[in-house]
């Protein structure tokens, strides 16, 4: 990535204002074509929202963006959809016991609208507000119980693959043990044992730092600075981690650009939060300095890859291994191409990074490392304003997506192909949409002097 530091949140207005008129007739568009019949709207097939029955990790996403865009517009009719539809719907998505997507789901939905009461954006309720807790409660411990031991000293939230499976996704899902950990909340277990959210919270951030994140150590032959793989598999008898692997990538041994954003937001997001809790408090989890250097390890790795392995422009390919990528040489001074015929770019990693690197820049911004602050920032407002341009914004009104060129799973072959094309662009996902909306919320947000959103408040 060029990373350009002249660009500024104020600077990005205009280009937001036509965002949100832009998103106001997709969201219509979406809610009043949608049949629920069908399940969850995923990505788009030639610009129509479709569905493919693999989790439902994406519902929340699709009323998250009508909570959004009620916040930053003011429209009624959006917070409408957004409280009647996370009314009706979502409910089972609280209590799915399947899963690793608690945080993408409800947090976007129970948890946006816990934050507009709050911020006195809806009138306050004080049984609605119980209502949304109540959700956002029962679902962080219904994350925290998918749990699996091991022998190196922490356990994690498995994957929806099963108990030996740790997916790096779940590093940006893990802000719901937070929230309810936060209002009070724990799990309760066997012989009415009280397990802490926060501890499996903290537990699960090191395993993935430990096993997920690569830091150039020499842990295999493709040991990279930042690199991160998609799953570390577990041995479930004896919790031996047994080696990499992948679902959606090109191959364990390359960066799934995706996960990679998971773990760069995620742990950004738990920097955040890690500052306002008590020294104390984190004595018998290791301590907040040894939990602090982890995460900023973590956080600072992946961002430092993906500037290196993404275009000018602050998209990357969908895959940094992908068998096509050497074609293109050294890129991080050129401009992406979504429409070339050799490997698919994934717009929807460029915008979860967008956060990513605001919320980092912010953390080192309070630090006082100006230079990482300014570094990081720069990056994300890059990146916004990639997004709020062509190629990548879905400007045919018959389209229904919002930011384009986002590809879902390569390797099953679930990304639509245009006429006449290689390989699949063109097209929309869920959580791309959702992800840059919640970029752009940010960044207005700061813009307009309002307050900054932090999933534990």
């Amino acid at each position: 990535m060029k990373v350009n530091g002249k660009i500024t949140a104020r600077k990005l207005i205009p280009s937001i204002e036509q965002f949100l008129e832009l998103t106001s007739k997709k969201i219509i568009s979406l809610e009043e074509n949608w049949d629920h019949a069908k399940g969850t709207p995923v990505f788009t097939i030639k610009g129509q929202y479709s569905t493919r029955g693999w989790t439902e990790w994406t519902q929340g996403f699709q009323y998250g963006c009508a909570i959004l865009q009620y916040d930053m517009t003011r429209e009624r009719k959006f917070l409408d959809i957004g409280r009647k539809k996370t009314i009706k719907h979502m409910a089972p998505h609280v209590s799915h016991i399947g899963v690793h997507d608690h945080g993408f789901n409800n947090l976007s939905t129970y948890g946006n609208l816990r934050r507009l009461m709050l911020e006195n954006a809806l009138p306050y309720d004080k049984n609605e507000l119980h209502f949304y807790e109540l959700a956002i409660k029962l679902s962080g411990a219904i994350q925290a119980a998918r749990w699996t031991n091991t022998s190196h000293g922490h356990g994690f939230i498995h994957s929806f693959n099963g108990p030996h499976s740790l997916f790096s996704d779940t590093m940006r899902s893990l802000r719901i043990l937070g929230l309810a950990h936060e209002l009070g909340h724990v799990l309760m277990g066997e012989g009415d044992r009280k397990i802490s959210l926060l501890e499996r919270l903290l537990e699960h951030a090191q395993t993935n730092a430990q096993f997920n994140v690569y830091y150039g150590e020499g842990r295999d032959q493709y040991d990279v600075n930042g690199r991160v793989v998609h799953e570390s598999i577990f041995n479930t008898k004896d919790g031996q981690y047994r080696c990499p692997s992948t679902q959606q990538g090109y191959s364990p041994f390359s960066t799934w650009t995706r996960g990679l954003a998971w773990v760069l937001l995620g742990y950004a997001e738990q920097l955040e939060y890690l500052t306002t809790i008590p020294t104390k408090k984190l004595t018998r989890y290791g301590g907040k300095k040894a939990l602090t250097k982890m995460m900023e390890r973590a956080a600072l790795a992946t961002a430092e890859f993906y500037i290196e392995n993404s275009f000018a422009d602050g998209v990357s390919f969908w895959d940094t291994g992908a068998p096509g990528v050497a074609n293109f040489g050294q890129i991080k001074n050129e401009a992406s191409d979504p429409y070339n015929d050799i490997e698919p770019l994934d717009s929807s990693a460029a915008a979860i990074c967008g956060q990513g690197y605001l919320r980092l820049g912010n953390y080192f911004d309070r630090l006082g490392d100006t230079k990482k602050a300014k570094r990081y920032r720069s990056a994300a407002f890059t990146i916004t304003e990639t997004l709020l341009s062509e190629p990548y914004i879905a400007n045919k009104p018959h389209h229904q997506g919002i930011t384009l060129h986002a590809i879902y799973h390569r390797p099953n072959g679930w990304d639509y192909t245009p006429p006449k094309r290689k390989i699949p662009c063109g097209e929309s996902a869920m959580w791309g949409d959702y992800h840059t909306m919640e970029l752009v919320h940010l960044v207005y947000r700061e813009a307009k002097s309002l307050p900054y959103t932090l999933f534990f408040q």
